[in-house]
């Protein structure tokens, strides 16, 4: 729909996944294959006759809306600071998949795992997404391998994806987790859920996933998992201070972590915008 200051779209779908928070969520895209997640459709686009042929596909395109991100106020930003590169080199903004752009949109290509038939209409079963839970879906579009698949393609500054970590996760704290979900939680842990310019191998992240907090640290290419516990929502013994700050560079950060020793720090990011957990008293 067209207005007086641009184009309206509305949302057909949302995702429903096991990341309630950006901390966590894969890089890109079918990095890790044993996420599951399912695309609900809006009440009115709830029809069987709209996915009609799409279980003849294997994987489809998601134009999602980086929700987390927009920030309506902001005037824009030619540049940003990619964590692949460090977080304190810029390129331009249209070189990077930044959330941070003029049309906060984000492109996912997933596998197509089924379509179900529910009381909320036809949901597709997707592996592979890089979603936060709850992030509107403008539009889904068949994956065409003739025309999608490009072998001879340059990366630019990211040409491949990065080696994976070997994770260690102790049994007592892996049973904690559900069976059908220690795959995928697995795989995303060896991803690296680290902001990239991070590398103190003594320092503790945690990531909210499928209702628990995992902790772990990263040393010597693995990742060691510390604890698991359920998630802070539902735990009233953490005091929670979130803040949403823009930081020029990690000394910043430090300076913050200095005034605040008893803390234990989870760092959530989205390219060059790092938002800052603490928890106080853990």
């Amino acid at each position: 729909m067209h207005t007086p200051d641009g184009i309206l779209m509305y949302p057909v779908a949302h995702i429903r996944s096991d990341f309630p928070t950006k901390f966590g969520i894969p890089k890109q895209s079918g990095l890790s294959q044993a996420l599951e997640a399912r695309v609900v459709f809006c009440p009115e686009y709830r029809s069987a006759d709209a996915v009609r042929g799409l279980e003849e596909f294997s994987h489809i395109w998601l134009l999602w809306q980086f929700s987390a991100a927009v920030r309506e106020s902001e005037t824009f930003s030619p540049t940003v600071r990619p964590p692949r590169l460090g977080g304190n080199e810029r390129m331009g903004v249209f070189a990077t998949r930044s959330p941070f752009r003029p049309n906060a949109i984000g492109l996912s290509c997933v596998r197509i795992e089924g379509v179900e038939q529910t009381a909320e209409g036809s949901v597709l079963l997707v592996s592979g997404a890089d979603l936060m839970d709850g992030t509107p879906i403008y539009d889904i579009k068949p994956y065409l391998p003739y025309a999608d698949c490009k072998p001879e393609a340059s990366g630019g500054f990211a040409p491949q994806r990065g080696e994976a970590l070997a994770v260690d996760f102790p049994a007592e704290l892996l049973s904690r987790v559900p069976e059908d979900k220690r795959d995928a939680l697995t795989g995303v842990l060896a991803q690296d859920p680290r902001p990239h310019y991070q590398s103190d191998p003594q320092r503790v992240y945690g990531m909210a996933f499928a209702g628990l907090e995992v902790r772990f640290r990263v040393a010597d290419g693995a990742v060691y998992v510390v604890e698991v516990t359920e998630e802070l929502a539902a735990n009233n013994d953490y005091d929670l201070i979130f803040s949403d700050i823009r930081l020029a560079d990690s000394d910043v950060f430090e300076a913050f972590r200095k005034v605040m020793p008893q803390s234990f720090v989870i760092f959530t990011t989205a390219y060059d915008e790092y938002a800052m957990e603490a928890i106080k008293n853990n």
